[in-house]
Order: C-alpha cells, then structure tokens, then sequence
C-alpha cells in the first residue's frame, strides 16, 4: 500500500505556509517527490481510449509542457512512430529477383528482393524526421547454388548488405540525399551490376564468409543484422535491400551466386518527428 505524506512548514514570522507531498518517501525534497526505483506516475487523461494524440501501444506519444505549465502529448509531427515491424519483409524465394552475383572487390552492390507486402510496404512521412532502420536479412551462398556445389576453393568472400529508399513503391526512383539535401551516408552507390543506378545505402554490414569443402559446411541460414539512421522529407518511401558478394581474386571460383531473403527477414522501421 502506498501512502501520501503531507509535511507542513511554518515560516516564522510570515502568514504563508508552504507543503511537500511525499509518495513512497517521508522525506519530499520537492512540492511533489515520486520516491521509489520503479515508481510510476499514471494520467488517465493522456491515455489511448481518452487522448486523440496518443499513439498506442505499437508506439511512443511524447509528453510536453505547454504554456500554461500544463503536461501535454504533442501532436503527430512531435511523436515517435512504429511505422511497421514485420517479421518477414522479404519474398521467400531464390529466383532472379533475389540473386546476387558474385563480383571482385569494390562497390558491386546489387538490389535484390521483393517485399511481401508489395506496394503496401511504402510509408508516408508527414513532415521531416529521423527514420531509424533496424533488419535482420538472411542469405545463401554457392557454387550455382546446389547443395551439392558448396565453395570449396579456400578464398573467403564479404556479404554485404544493406538498406536505400525508393520513392513511393518498391518500383519508384531511388533516393540519393537526404532531407537537409546531402547526400546520405557520404555519397550514393551502385544498387545494380551494372550501376545503372545508384542510391543512398544506410545499415551497411556484413560478414566473412570461407568454405574448403563440398560437402560439408554450411551454406545457408546466414544473418546480417544492422540499424541505422536518416533524415527523411515529408513523401512516401518504401525501403529495399540490396547487397554483395566480393572475393579478392574470381579466377577459377565458377559460377558463384548468393541469394537474399531465402527464410525470415526482420524490418523495423521508426520515424522520430522534429520539425
């Protein structure tokens, strides 16, 4: 049970009286101390069946003070939104649309994948904000992809993946600069084999990947995960993956393929308003 305490002070000398109230503290060091580790502070009035501007559970409604010194939840453009969290954003498939070919060493980023939820995939910003992308893709990787064509050859290749915008749906004009009109992460780069297109990529990673065997080791269910973050205008945007397999030296390696987005792919897209 928790109890209120109330300590009146008696300034000598003077007709005013001031009060600390305490919850869980006999000891307030302010008008209104909330004492406690976990201690919590509920205002039916700001939640989601009571307040238009509160978001919901699947996000985060800021709280403000307003001019009057009132506690406020801000409109849309002051919130952080989940604008979606899907468990498998990507087609499970291994056809051309989710190859990616081997190349030398270098740009040679490639995009593949299709989403599963098609145009319905894109968002719309309302007004500028941080977008924050968090993903887990996975990848396969062999000799014309076959089970039994595993790498053998000793030479360890990079998987690289990443994430760039398109404008509107997954089939609109891919974005180069950000909002403030530079160019995301340093400068575009190749999202096709031949660069005949180019494109901001954010939540670059990627892994060692080494085989010496054709028929043992693994090649498949292999993860690369990242976050990152970039300032977005007001537009609708859909985000797409894209990515590459580089080896230092492609003499003799054969037709070396790898695939994206063969299991479970996680996308996680948040919009943090500021203007």
């Amino acid at each position: 049970m928790k109890f209120i305490y109330i300590y009146p002070t008696v300034l000598f000398f003077s007709l005013a009286t001031s009060q600390n109230i305490g919850i869980n503290t006999t000891n307030p060091q302010e008008e209104l101390h909330v004492s406690g580790n976990t201690s919590t502070i509920r205002v039916e009035g700001l939640n989601e069946i009571n307040n238009v501007n509160n978001l919901g559970e699947q996000s985060t409604s800021r709280v403000f003070v307003n001019e009057f010194g009132d506690l406020v939840l801000g409109e849309m453009t002051d919130n952080v939104q989940l604008i979606f969290d899907s468990e498998n954003y990507l087609q499970d498939v291994a056809n051309p649309t989710s190859l990616i070919l081997q190349t030398g060493e270098g740009d040679g980023f490639s995009q593949a994948g299709i989403p599963t939820l098609g145009i319905a995939a894109s968002f719309t910003l309302t007004a500028p904000a941080v977008v924050e992308i968090n993903y887990s893709v996975s990848w396969t990787v062999g000799k014309n992809f076959s089970a039994t064509k595993k790498i053998d050859d000793y030479r360890a290749r990079t998987v690289q993946t990443g994430v760039y915008f398109r404008r509107d749906n997954y089939m609109g004009p891919a974005v180069i600069n950000d909002y403030f009109g530079n160019p995301i992460n340093g400068g575009a780069l190749c999202i096709t084999s031949t660069c005949s297109e180019q494109a901001g990529l954010i939540a670059i990673n990627g892994q060692i990947y080494n085989n010496e065997s054709k028929t043992e080791g693994e090649y498949k269910s292999y993860r690369n995960s990242a976050s990152d973050y970039v300032v977005l205008g007001p537009g609708t945007y859909t985000p797409m993956f894209a990515a590459q397999l580089a080896v230092g030296d492609t003499n003799a390696t054969g037709a070396v393929k790898m695939y994206l987005g063969v299991d479970k792919d996680e996308m996680q897209v948040i919009a943090h308003y500021f203007n």
